[in-house]
């Protein structure tokens, strides 16, 4: 049995360590800032660097105690930004930016973590469409929410008809019944699950990669919080970009479990499935972030989109669409050395 003075000295050891530990350490040594980040959908692969930078301890490294609130058909994680219930939310594109301004929601896109938007259009691939063009001879399952947005692009640009649309319900079965058909999907799960559905490998469309530039899976927050507390939306963004890089280039499994977590449907197939398709298209990482880094954002870009949009009369030219979007946070080449050389 120890004596009480070796007891005692070997707990002002411990403590002394302890201190030491925590001194060292200045993100233990301070209290985390508590903030909220809403997704616009169920956790997924499409969330992904998001959640591995909550379960890696990225965000604490940056002095972060996040909360990650999934969205979901029934939630509206975009109004409860604007009121203050949330401090970040994960916008679905640009269009969501313009909007902001016409509509004067005091909200602002601070990165861009997709530099692609997942929208595709999908078909079978003995039907005979060799080219984009070749589209618009088919019936094409398109949802409400696109017949607003990118589908007046490809009839402005491309010369697509809306008389050959047919609504789309996000259920392939009437894409799979009808062999001369196209569908809307992601690139990161529609394809997949007519693969398994359906049993053929079908064609894919990135709108992308034909004109539809927008950016995705953008962080907005509120004006006056990237305003008053720039610091804290610097270290949201930054820490948000490293997740993104660990998820995409390194060990994700962690990012994987709490996505499974959060969503119990979710399985560890389509979740490769996911990654993969994002870094075959480039979706997170191409074009100007290989420079730049993820998240970035560009003036350029911004333009070209918003003159397509205006072009399509999807967005009204009277918008300032400078007013959307900030690249105070971005652009800064944050994380670029955790990408693999080759």
């Amino acid at each position: 049995m120890r004596s009480a003075s070796v007891f005692t000295s070997g707990l002002v050891s411990l403590m002394a360590a302890m201190t030491a530990a925590l001194c060292s350490d200045p993100v233990a040594a301070q209290t985390l800032d508590k903030v909220s980040f809403g997704t616009n959908w169920v956790a997924e692969a499409e969330h992904g660097g998001f959640y591995q930078a909550l379960a890696d301890g990225t965000y604490k490294k940056y002095g972060l105690d996040v909360t990650i609130v999934p969205g979901g058909p029934q939630i509206n994680n975009r109004i409860l930004l604007a009121v203050g219930k949330l401090d970040f939310f994960m916008s679905a594109n640009t269009l969501q930016s313009f909007d902001a301004v016409e509509q004067k929601v005091p909200t602002i896109a601070v990165a861009a973590m997709f530099q692609k938007d997942p929208q595709v259009l999908i078909v079978r691939p003995d039907v005979g469409v060799q080219k984009f063009e070749d589209l618009k001879g088919l019936t094409l399952f398109v949802s409400k929410e696109g017949i607003a947005s990118y589908f007046q692009w490809l009839k402005a640009d491309y010369g697509f008809n809306e008389a050959t649309v047919k609504p789309y319900t996000f259920n392939a079965q009437p894409f799979l019944a009808d062999r001369k058909s196209a569908m809307q999907g992601y690139v990161t799960s529609e394809p997949y699950q007519v693969e398994k559905q359906g049993r053929f490998q079908p064609k894919v469309f990135l709108l992308a990669d034909y004109g539809f530039n927008t950016y995705s899976t953008l962080i907005e927050t509120r004006i006056d919080l990237a305003q008053n507390k720039p610091a804290l939306v610097q270290r949201f963004v930054d820490a948000s970009i490293v997740g993104w890089y660990h998820y995409l280039y390194r060990d994700n499994s962690a990012g994987n479990a709490l996505i499974k977590q959060q969503n119990p449907e979710m399985t560890d197939e389509l979740l490769a499935y996911s990654v993969a398709k994002m870094k075959e298209h480039g979706i997170v990482d191409s074009g100007d972030t290989l420079r730049l880094g993820i998240g970035a954002i560009t003036d350029a870009r911004m333009a070209s989109f918003f003159d397509k949009m205006v072009r399509a009369r999807v967005v009204k030219p009277t918008v300032d669409f400078r007013k959307a979007y900030s690249l105070r946070f971005v652009n800064k080449g944050v994380g670029i050395e955790i990408r693999p050389k080759n």
